[in-house]
């Protein structure tokens, strides 16, 4: 692959001008995966894989058989079309999101993410590509997750304090007697 003069890799307030602000939203994209436009796919940083849901393998239409078992633990694209291959790890439980794109894509593609830019940026053979993030679809995750039965609830920490009793009476010492 012959890269075009080492370009710089850069963002401008004009990349931000088609998002309402202020946000404070996820990077979530659109991708291609195999044949299948995978939509609602978190842009993570933070994960150390990339996961798809179940259904969302199903819908790419390769295999079952392609799956192998792996006992790694889990820490936890609108645009041109740019062809990336990315290893997932494919995980069958519910979420907001048909995938994540964490880490190990991300350092391969030498991406740089910023999310008040919602964008992601990647030197190919042809110069800089750019994925934009979609603000509807992270309202829409957002949505999803809110009316899913089995999410967690966030709870304040002053519903939780409790107390405690002293185990000795305690005793007062002046220390001043004005």
């Amino acid at each position: 692959m012959t890269w075009i003069d080492n370009p710089l890799i850069g963002f401008s307030e004009e990349d931000a001008q088609c998002l309402h602000h202020p946000h404070d939203n996820a990077l979530v994209v659109t991708i291609q995966a195999g044949n299948y436009n995978m939509h609602r796919v978190l842009v993570n940083n933070g994960s150390s894989a990339d996961i798809p849901d179940y259904p969302a393998f199903q819908q790419m239409g390769i295999g079952r058989e392609r799956l192998a078992p792996s006992n790694a633990p889990l820490v936890g694209f609108g645009g041109t079309k740019i062809t990336k291959n990315i290893t997932f790890l494919v995980v069958d439980c519910s979420s907001a999101y048909n995938a994540i794109i964490g880490r190990p894509t991300l350092n391969s593609w030498k991406a740089i993410t910023l999310t008040y830019h919602l964008m992601i940026k990647f030197l190919t053979e042809y110069g800089v590509g750019e994925l934009r993030g979609d603000q509807v679809a992270v309202r829409e995750c957002y949505v999803v997750m809110m009316e899913m039965d089995d999410h967690l609830q966030a709870m304040s920490i002053e519903e939780h304090r409790s107390a405690m009793e002293p185990v000795e009476r305690l005793e007062d010492v002046n220390l001043d007697d004005s």
